[in-house]
C-alpha cells in the first residue's frame, strides 16, 4: 500500500469499477480522500484495525441472497471495529468477453460468488451446461479475460460501465434475476463514541446462545419482541468450535440510546454469553422508527421512575 495519510484513506473491495467503490462514492467525507483498493473484507478490516486506513467499506447484505457471510464471520473474528454508516446500492450485470467471442462459444464464466448466485436463473436458461470460476470481485473477473487470454474462462460477470475500464465485448445486459436486486454496504471504522440519535437508525449486534436446548432462540428473540423492538436482520453462522453451535447476526430497528433498544440490549447482556456491539448507525434510506407509545422512551422513564419513588418511600399519587 502507498505511504498514504491513514487519516484520509479508505479501504474497498477493488479494483476501481467495483460496486463497493460505487458505495465508497457516496461518503461525503472521503470525497478528494485516498481510496485503497483491497482484495477481500478480511484485508479490508484489517487496514482498519492496523491503523491504515480511517475507514473500510464491505458489502453485508443484499436483497437476493442475504447476509454477506465474509462480512459476519470477519465482524464476529475481528475486535475493535464499529460500524458508522450504511448504504444501498441498485445492482445489475452484464456479461462481457473477450473481443469477438459470441456467447454460443461461451463454456466458463468467471464471477464473484454472490454475483454468480444473483444471475444463476439467466446463466442456467441461456448457458444451461456452463461451468463457474469463483472471483474476488467482478472487476477482477473481467480484467482476467484480459490479464489471461489463454485462461480457463470465457466470459466474466461484471457490473454495468465495465468497458470504461476494460476493452472487452458485452454479450448480455441486466443478467440479473431480479431487476430491483439492491446491495447494502456499511462502513466501517475502529470503534468510536455512539452518535446521536436521528430518529432513522438502525443498531447491528452478533449474539450467541447460552446453550443448545429447546426455546433458547425464542428467549434471545423475546429479548426485543416484549420491548417492541423490530429486527429487520437475524441470520445464524456457525462459530466454528463444534457442530451445533452457533452466533446470531442481527439488525434492529433503533438506537442504542433509544430506551426500549438500550433496555433489550441489557436484557440480552444478561442472557448471552457474548454480545457484539457493532454501532448505531443512520439508515440509509432514513425511514423514521415508528413505535407505539407503550414502547416510547417516557414511558420506560416515568417506569423508573416510578420505581425510584417506591425505593425512596415517597408517597403514590
Amino acid at each position: 500500500m502507498p505511504h498514504a495519510n491513514p487519516h484520509e484513506t479508505y479501504s474497498y473491495l477493488g479494483p476501481a469499477g467495483t460496486f463497493t467503490e460505487a458505495a465508497l462514492a457516496q461518503v461525503p467525507d472521503a470525497a478528494g480522500k485516498t481510496w485503497h483498493a483491497v482484495n477481500n473484507v478480511g484485508e479490508a478490516l484489517e487496514d482498519v484495525v492496523a491503523g491504515r486506513s480511517v475507514a473500510a467499506m464491505i458489502a453485508i447484505e443484499n436483497s437476493v441472497e442475504g447476509g454477506v457471510s465474509a462480512t459476519q464471520d470477519a465482524l464476529a473474528s475481528i475486535p475493535g471495529l464499529r460500524i458508522i454508516g450504511e448504504y444501498l446500492v441498485p445492482v445489475n450485470f452484464v456479461l462481457v468477453a473477450r473481443p469477438g467471442t459470441m456467447l454460443a462459444a461461451v463454456k466458463v464464466v468467471n464471477a464473484h460468488s454472490v454475483a454468480y448466485a444473483q444471475c444463476h436463473r439467466w446463466l442456467e436458461r441461456n448457458l444451461p451446461t456452463h461451468g463457474h470460476i469463483p472471483a474476488s470481485s467482478n472487476v477482477a473477473a473481467a480484467a482476467s479475460l484480459l490479464d489471461d487470454p489463454a485462461g480457463a474462462a470465457d466470459a466474466a460477470i461484471a457490473p454495468p460501465g465495465i468497458t470504461a475500464h476494460h476493452d472487452l465485448d458485452v454479450l448480455a445486459t441486466d443478467i440479473g434475476d431480479n431487476p430491483n436486486a439492491v446491495t447494502r454496504f456499511v462502513l466501517v471504522s475502529r470503534t468510536v463514541p455512539t452518535p446521536p440519535a436521528t430518529g432513522a437508525d438502525k443498531t447491528s449486534i452478533i449474539a450467541e446462545l447460552p446453550s443448545d436446548q429447546p426455546g433458547a432462540l425464542l428467549e434471545m428473540l423475546e429479548q426485543f419482541a416484549t420491548r417492541g423492538v423490530n429486527l429487520s436482520l437475524i441470520e445464524s453462522r456457525p462459530i466454528g468450535d463444534t457442530l451445533g453451535r452457533y452466533r446470531f447476526v442481527i439488525d434492529l430497528d433503533g438506537h442504542i440510546l433509544d430506551e426500549r433498544v438500550a433496555d433489550a440490549l441489557l436484557g440480552l447482556k444478561r442472557f448471552s454469553p457474548k454480545v457484539i456491539f457493532l454501532g448505531s448507525y443512520p439508515r440509509a434510506d432514513r425511514v423514521r422508527t415508528e413505535v407505539t407509545h407503550r414502547y416510547g422512551n417516557e414511558v420506560f422513564v416515568e417506569a423508573r421512575d416510578w420505581l425510584r419513588g417506591l425505593i425512596a418511600g415517597e408517597p403514590e399519587g
